[in-house]
């Protein structure tokens, strides 16, 4: 009998639901008598015993469904370690309903604060296999995430539907992608939407390079121009403040978001008419894409397979069109960053998309 305790932390994200129901397709079909139990609402479930006894039938239909049937929070990490509000010690009472229950392993679903966590679990002593979560793909040891490929497909539509009114109007439009630290998902999307200007964290902008790039395209006989730009872009000027320095800035930051300031800028030195769009949560929500399904499933079935070896400590990714095992140690508290020589930026620039820079 094989006792599996599951979780899925952070923020939600399409295909949460196929990844745990190749988990659970896979120990089942190895005829291995398996109790699953689900812990409710992320790590919260697993420190307060929230969980419930799930069977074959609640993982039946969720193959195409977003979101996840488990409900999903946000635990940072930096707070684990610190006594809740009763003076609860967070780790000690995951450490015991983990060792109530009798658990053979926990399978984790998240990014990388998730993972922090997990790797702290595994440092405690307890059985972990974890599954690489994220619309923004930016976890170490892995080339792909689950979920992202899905929050590019509508990232790129939001883009799609914006050239129809920008070329009507002759506007510059700007649609803000999720990201605060990493471009992926904004690299990308603008790229498959035919973004002209690109803007994320990793590669500081200019403005002035960025109106450069909007009247290089004026006089070549465009009334328009469609900027891509990742919620954590940030200028030249912005970088080079320590992080104390920038923090102190933003607490009187005057826009919404970074876009609404790019486009205050735009219009002010230009006079050009800028409109921004945000396509905000929609980013992560809905079914997840075919290909998300498929690479889901596969690295449940993968998680299934480890958790059958009794094989435990790793995070099951994907490198080189391969699904990979990863040590968890080797992936807490790092980040897979868009580097400003990647090929894919040196190939965007080379179809005359700015990077602003």
């Amino acid at each position: 009998m094989k006792r599996i305790g599951m979780l899925t932390s952070g923020g939600d994200c399409q295909a949460l639901n196929a990844a745990m129901r190749g988990v659970v397709k896979c120990l089942s079909c190895s005829g291995e008598d398996v109790e699953i139990y689900g812990f409710l609402d992320g790590y919260k479930g697993l420190i307060y015993g929230d969980f419930r006894m799930l069977t074959g039938h609640d993982f039946a239909g969720i193959l195409t469904k977003g979101g996840t049937i488990l409900g999903s929070s946000r635990t940072p990490f930096k707070l684990m370690r610190e006594p809740d509000e009763n003076g609860l010690d967070k780790v000690e009472a995951m450490k015991q309903n983990y060792y109530k229950l009798k658990l053979d392993c926990l399978v984790i679903l998240g990014g990388n604060g998730t993972h922090k966590s997990a790797n702290m679990l595994r440092e405690e002593g307890l059985n972990v296999i974890t599954l690489p979560k994220t619309i923004d793909n930016d976890l170490w040891g892995t080339d792909m995430t689950f979920g992202f490929q899905s929050a590019v497909n509508i990232a790129t539509d939001c883009i799609d539907c914006i050239h129809t009114t920008a070329s009507s109007h002759g506007r510059i439009f700007i649609v803000e992608v999720m990201g605060h630290k990493v471009g992926w998902l904004t690299l990308n999307a603008g790229m498959a939407g035919g973004a002209d200007i690109i803007l994320i964290p990793e590669i500081p902008y200019d403005i002035d390079k960025v109106i450069m790039a909007i009247n290089e395209r004026e006089a070549r006989g465009s009334r328009f121009t469609i900027m891509a730009v990742a919620e954590g872009a940030i200028s030249k000027e912005d970088a080079k403040l320590s992080k104390k320095e920038y923090k102190e800035k933003m607490k009187n930051y005057a826009y919404p978001s970074v876009s609404y300031e790019i486009a205050d800028k735009i219009q002010k030195k230009s006079g050009k008419e800028v409109r921004v769009t945000v396509p905000g949560h929609t980013q992560r929500g809905g079914s997840p894409c075919p290909y998300d399904r498929v690479f889901a499933t596969r690295l449940g079935a993968e998680a299934g397979k480890l958790i059958l070896k009794g094989e435990y400590g790793f995070m099951v990714g994907y490198k080189n069109r391969e699904v990979v095992r990863v040590p968890l140690e080797e992936v807490a508290g790092k980040l897979k960053m868009v580097s400003p020589d990647a090929t894919i930026v040196k190939e965007a620039k080379m179809v005359g998309i700015s990077f602003g820079d």
